[in-house]
């Protein structure tokens, strides 16, 4: 079994002005934390980067999946994953669009840093390592797993700014949990072919939310930089306001465009509001529909398949795949 550390407030120490905390702990210092792991499984410990997770890159993710694929060559059957929970749901899914092998990779963080009394990075890792030990697991893909709740990377999203249950899945809810030290699952996910793995990563994709009377001159702003695509979280089931509906064409002649939400569940709509800037107008006007997939996750989506070459039509055409694949169709209910 391995185990990865990218920093993050699991592995958090007293900061050296003393204002706060930082990452600063080792790989070696988080699984020497906690000895239980010893019953569970044989864990080879390494750190990869020491940072708070709003400071990983695109280009930390390529590392990481050269890493995990190293160490599942060498003959781990698991890896944990450890890091900081701000974008956890964006690098977990990420490895999840492009983890072809069975075995299992399973992410986990803390919501309260090693000096708190309560903190639950032990608890996390401990569960997180039995999760990805159980023989049931394989086959799984990418997994978050948090207190003590495990969930399918392609639904994970963090929903609290401080609570232990920070994690949510929406709108299927966790596929398992943990109990007495074995993970049970209760929902099937099928999974598909992955992704393919960039050689250098496109990071100019970027993500705009709708508001009240704003988002012009960030999007004048865009157009006049072009980048490579666009992934706009509009109001409610996909709607942005009237005044932004020529900008969106201008992007659009160029660049990809994905309509997504802001509301945290539910899908885009396709055809029940007609006013300009409703989602039947914007559709029309060829953007692309984000279903039931959040705007964090749309961005990470189109930014894999920029930086893998595909071109516009083979963007539309796996964009609609794979957002009926995290839509969460395939979906059955097994007891285990």
């Amino acid at each position: 079994m391995g185990v990865v550390a990218l920093g993050g407030t699991i592995a958090s120490t007293q900061h050296a002005n003393g204002a706060g905390v930082s990452p600063g702990l080792e790989a070696s210092d988080l699984v020497g934390s906690v000895p239980e792991l010893a019953e569970v499984a044989v864990v080879e410990a390494e750190g990869l980067v020491t940072k708070p997770s709003g400071d990983l890159e695109f280009s930390d993710i390529s590392l990481l999946y050269d890493r995990l694929t190293s160490l599942v060559e060498r003959g781990c059957d698991a890896v944990v994953v450890t890091q900081g929970t701000d974008t956890l749901e964006e690098t977990s899914y990420a490895l999840d669009l492009l983890w072809a092998r069975d075995e299992p990779v399973v992410f986990t963080g803390a919501m309260r840093n090693p000096l708190r009394t309560g903190s639950d990075g032990p608890a996390n890792l401990l569960a997180a390592v039995q999760v990805g030990a159980w023989p049931a697991t394989r086959g799984r893909g990418v997994l978050v797993v948090m207190n003590d709740e495990v969930h399918a990377a392609r639904f994970a999203s963090k929903v609290h700014t401080s609570s232990l249950s920070a994690f949510s899945s929406a709108p299927n809810g966790p596929i398992g949990s943990v109990s007495e030290g074995r993970p049970y699952f209760t929902v099937e996910l099928a999974r598909s072919e992955p992704l393919e793995v960039p050689d250098e990563w496109d990071d100019s994709v970027e993500l705009v939310v709708a508001t009240l009377g704003g988002g012009a001159r960030i999007l004048e702003g865009l157009a006049s930089t072009r980048p490579s695509g666009l992934v706009i979280a509009g109001f409610g089931g996909g709607h942005v306001p009237r005044h932004l509906v020529p900008v969106i064409e201008d992007l659009v002649a160029f660049a990809p465009v994905v309509l997504a939400s802001r509301v945290e569940a539910g899908r885009t709509l396709e055809s029940t509001y007609g006013f300009p800037g409703g989602e039947i107008d914007l559709l029309s006007r060829g953007l692309l529909a984000a279903g039931g997939l959040g705007a964090l996750k749309a961005r990470i989506l189109l930014s894999t398949l920029l930086s893998s070459g595909a071109s516009r039509e083979a963007v539309e055409r796996s964009f609609r795949c794979c957002v009926q694949r995290y839509d969460g169709s395939g979906a059955v209910d097994v007891h285990r």
